[in-house]
């Protein structure tokens, strides 16, 4: 027999107003542990001196956990021109200095080029796997390790202004995959100098903003009552841009016992009209989330569904 889950069965997602110091770990570790449920994960890493958004998902929320990791996100960063740091951000140790402080008009000349569909090498302190082990352990045992650049996607890069000469703040929009600490590095380097991430904060992942979350010290507070709170929210919130299309009872049934469902009646009901085939959609009855599901073969087929009774 199976180990049984210690906790409760809570199902939704609380967005956390991450504070820096911390990783996201430690804060899923604290949700968790502050509403008493059973499991619990995270929509997309922070790092510890990282600010901001970060949805934490609870019980059968963890598996859309991908589609909030691959969502567009927003930051808002300060840049620190003159210091190269080992890590591209201001915990590093500094690498290499520069005199050279650009100006706004050569900053706003230079952004062009880093938005759109670039290519971008990732910091060698990052997650991503070299030969099965992480890069971050590799440059912190003082491996050389040359990371290949990855197209990555750059919807707004925005100059803000400078407070000082050796600082400029800067708004991005992106997609998944955007290392900021590459960005501020890279366009560093493009103006002729060097820089790092002085500052760090997300503002927003996919439909979660800074208005939906709540300090860590609030959730705390609100303990075990806050799944009954305006700071949860339903499983299906972080699947706002995906089509959601509705099922009777009998419909949902056969959906959760691994049974395909004929797509024209249900779209018939739906406003959804122009679903394609391989096309992912959020399955609701009775206004709950029943499963993910994809349109093949003029059925819907589900991908994962979903147990909001708590049962197993």
């Amino acid at each position: 027999m199976g180990r049984s889950r210690k906790g409760r069965p809570i199902h939704g997602w609380i967005i956390i107003d991450k504070p820096a110091g911390l990783s996201s770990s430690a804060i899923v570790g604290k949700a968790r542990r502050a509403l008493g449920a059973a499991k619990a994960g995270h929509g997309g890493t922070l790092d510890p001196l990282a600010t901001g958004v970060l949805p934490v998902a609870f019980g059968e929320a963890t598996k859309t956990v991908s589609y909030a990791m691959d969502s567009i996100k927003a930051y808002w960063f300060a840049v620190r021109w003159g210091e190269a740091r080992a890590t591209d951000d201001r915990e590093g140790v500094v690498t290499e200095t520069s005199d050279v402080r650009p100006g706004a008009d050569q900053i706003r000349t230079m952004l062009p080029r880093f938005t759109g569909e670039i290519e971008q090498v990732p910091p060698v302190f990052s997650a991503i796997k070299v030969d099965g082990e992480r890069a971050y352990d590799l440059a912190r045992a003082n491996v050389e390790i040359e990371l290949q650049p990855r197209m990555v996607s750059v919807e707004v890069f925005e100059y803000l202004g400078s407070p000082d000469a050796d600082h400029a703040e800067f708004r991005v929009v992106c997609g998944k995959g955007t290392y900021i600490r590459s960005l501020a590095r890279d366009l560093a380097k493009a103006l002729g100098t060097v820089g790092h991430v002085a500052q760090l904060r997300r503002t927003a992942v996919g439909g979660f903003t800074e208005d939906h979350a709540i300090s860590l010290d609030y959730l705390e507070s609100l303990g075990h009552s806050a799944p009954d709170s305006e700071a949860f929210f339903p499983v299906e919130t972080a699947l706002d841009d995906i089509p959601a299309l509705a099922l009777t009872k009998n419909e949902a049934q056969k959906l959760r016992h691994g049974q395909g469902i004929l797509v024209l009646p249900v779209a018939s009901r739906s406003p959804f009209k122009d679903i394609a085939q391989g096309e992912v959609v959020c399955v609701m009855a009775e206004g709950r989330m029943v499963a993910l599901a994809r349109i093949a073969g003029g059925e819907i087929r589900p991908l994962r569904v979903l147990n909001l009774d708590g049962l197993e």
